[in-house]
C-alpha cells in the first residue's frame, strides 16, 4: 500500500496479488514521485490525500481488508479515519478505541464513506422521513454511503462520481458528450480533484492550485488497471488472450462509442457507431478478451494435472464471457430505461419490457461501462417490498438508510401519495427530480478482482453475490454453472 509506506515512486508498472490472483496498474506518466505530485500530498487539514481512500494496491480504490489493517496498525490514527465521512455519522463517538471501531463501522466492513449532499432548493419533491441508525437523520443534507470510486481507467468515463454531480450544473461543471470530450472530462476531475479536497480533506479551497489540478488530472488519466493473471487460468495474455492493462490502454474509446441505445433510438446518444462516430454499428459482443482461448485443446499439451486444471479455468472464462456478450435479459421496471421518456425513459409511454443484455447498459466495448452518460436505477438501492432488509436483488442492505420522499403537487407544492423508499436518491439529490430518485452510473468493469465489494453501497461482497442479484432481479433463472462461469470472467477484468 502507499499510505503509510516509505515507496516514493509510482513505477510505469506495478502489480499486486489479490484474492484471484494478481492485477497491474500501468502508469503511462511514470514513473511518479509521490514526494512531488500533489495527488500523494497533504492539502488539506485533517491529513487527508488522495491516496488515503485510492491505493494502487486496492486497484485505486480502498478495500475493507487494508482498512481494516490501517486500523489496526495505527489503533484509528490512520487519516482516513475522520468523524467528517469516515465515520457513519460526524456525531458519533470516537473517544476509545472501541467506539472508533462502531464509529467507522461502515468504512471498515463495507469501504463506504458517507456523502453528504443538500437536497436542491428547487427540488419537485420533499423528503418525508429519513431513518438512519447511524444518527445522521437530517431531511435537508441527506447522508448517503458510498464505495469511492477507483482513480484509474479515466479516459474511459462517461460521467464523473456515482450520481454525475461532477459533470453537472449542480457543481459548474459540464455534461461529458460527444463534441466536448475530452476537455469536459479533464476540466471535471479538476473540479473534483478541489471538491474532494474541500470536503474529505477538509481543505479552505485554495488546494489544489490551478497547477496542481493539472498534475492530477494528468496522474490520474495515465492510470491503467486490470487484472493480469488468475490464479486458476494463469497469465490473461498467454496464447492470444488479452487481459491486462497494456492492451486496455489503447483500447478505442469516443463519447457514445457502442450506444445501445442510439442503435434503438438515433435521437438519443449521438453519434453512436462502433468503429467510427456515427457509423450505425452496434454489437452485443462487449469483451473479446479471451476468443483465442476458445480454442484451447487438452491434447495441445502434455497430459498433467496441472494443464488440465488450468484449461478446464481458461474454458469456463470463456464461456463466463460468452454469456456476458450473449445473455437473454428482459428489463423491467430501470427508470432510465423503461419509464415515459419524460422521466427520463426511452420513449413516451415508457417500454413495460424491453428485452436488453449486459450490452444494454455496459455497451463500452473491453471497458463495461456506460459510454454515454445515462444513470439507471436497476434497484442495488431499493428495499424489496417483501422484505426491506435487502434490496430488489436480494442483498442486505439494513445497514443503510430509509429515505422517503414524495413528489411535491404542481400547485400545492405539498407532498402527494406519489412516494419512494430507498437508501441513496442518487442523481436526484443532483438535479431535484423526483423521477431520478436512485439513478446512478454504471461504474468500468476493469479491475474488479482487486476493489471488492461491489456496487455503489458495497451491498455486493463478492462477484457471485453480483451475479446473484441480476439472476434475482430480472429472473434470468441461470444455472450454477452459468453463474461460477460468469464470476470466472469477471474476475478476469
Amino acid at each position: 500500500m502507499i499510505a503509510g509506506s516509505s515507496d516514493q515512486f509510482i513505477p510505469v508498472f506495478q502489480s499486486f496479488s489479490d484474492p484471484d490472483g494478481r492485477f497491474a496498474n500501468l502508469n503511462l506518466g511514470g514513473p511518479t514521485d509521490t514526494t512531488k505530485n500533489p495527488f500523494f500530498l497533504d492539502l488539506g487539514t485533517n491529513g487527508r490525500r488522495c491516496v488515503t481512500c485510492h491505493q494502487a494496491s486496492d486497484a485505486w480504490s480502498v478495500t475493507p481488508p487494508h482498512i481494516q489493517f490501517r486500523f489496526d496498525s495505527t489503533l484509528g490514527t490512520d487519516p482516513i479515519f475522520r468523524p467528517v465521512d469516515g465515520a457513519n455519522c460526524p456525531t458519533a463517538d470516537v473517544s476509545t478505541l472501541g467506539e472508533q471501531r462502531e464509529a467507522y463501522s461502515l468504512l471498515l466492513t463495507r469501504g463506504l464513506i458517507r456523502i453528504g449532499v443538500a437536497v436542491p432548493a428547487t427540488a419537485d419533491y420533499q423528503v418525508v422521513s429519513v431513518y438512519n441508525r447511524y444518527g445522521c437523520n437530517a431531511t435537508d443534507v441527506i447522508s448517503m454511503y458510498r464505495r469511492p470510486l477507483p482513480t484509474t481507467n479515466l479516459p474511459f468515463l462517461s460521467a464523473v462520481m456515482f450520481d454525475g454531480r461532477e459533470s453537472s450544473p449542480a457543481t459548474g461543471t459540464t455534461k461529458i458528450i460527444y463534441n466536448n470530450y475530452p476537455n469536459s472530462l479533464l476540466a471535471d476531475l479538476a473540479h473534483q480533484s478541489v471538491d474532494a479536497t474541500v470536503i474529505h480533506a477538509q481543505g479552505d479551497g485554495t488546494r489544489p492550485t490551478p497547477e496542481e489540478q493539472q498534475q492530477i488530472v494528468d496522474f490520474e488519466t495515465k492510470v491503467f488497471t486490470a487484472q493480469t493473471r488468475d490464479r486458476h487460468a494463469g497469465d490473461l495474455d498467454e496464447d492470444g488472450a488479452k487481459g491486462g492493462p497494456t492492451p486496455l490502454s489503447t483500447q478505442p474509446f469516443f463519447i457514445s462509442v457502442n450506444s445501445s441505445v442510439h442503435f434503438l433510438l438515433p435521437v438519443f446518444e449521438q453519434p453512436g457507431g462502433l468503429v467510427t462516430p456515427g457509423d450505425g454499428q452496434f454489437t452485443p459482443s462487449i469483451f473479446n478478451l479471451y476468443d483465442n482461448w476458445a480454442h484451447i485443446n487438452d491434447r495441445d499439451y502434455e497430459k498433467h494435472d496441472d494443464y488440465e486444471r488450468r484449461n478446464s479455468a481458461r474454458r469456463s472464462i470463456v464461456r463466463g464471457e460468452q454469456i456476458f456478450n450473449t445473455l437473454q435479459i428482459p428489463i423491467t421496471g430501470v427508470a432510465g430505461i423503461n419509464d415515459d421518456v419524460a422521466a427520463g425513459g426511452l420513449v413516451a409511454g415508457g417500454i413495460p419490457s424491453l428485452q436488453g443484455n449486459c450490452a444494454t447498459c455496459h455497451d463500452t466495448p473491453n471497458i463495461g461501462n456506460h459510454s454515454f452518460p445515462t444513470p439507471l436505477d436497476i434497484g442495488t438501492g431499493n428495499p424489496s417490498p417483501s422484505n426491506p432488509s435487502v434490496n430488489l436483488g436480494g442483498l442486505d442492505v439494513s445497514y443503510l438508510p430509509e429515505i422517503t420522499v414524495c413528489r411535491k403537487g404542481a400547485t400545492s407544492g405539498l407532498p402527494t401519495s406519489d412516494c419512494k423508499t430507498t437508501t441513496d436518491l442518487g442523481q436526484a439529490l443532483i438535479d431535484g427530480k423526483f423521477d431520478h430518485v436512485g439513478k446512478i452510473k454504471g461504474p468500468i468493469l476493469r479491475g474488479l478482482a482487486g476493489r471488492a465489494p461491489y456496487f455503489h453501497n458495497g451491498s455486493a461482497a463478492t462477484l457471485m453475490d453480483a451475479v446473484n442479484f441480476y439472476d434475482t432481479r430480472f429472473n434470468l433463472h441461470l444455472s450454477q454453472q452459468d453463474k461460477e462461469d460468469l464470476v470466472a470472467f469477471l474476475k478476469t477484468l
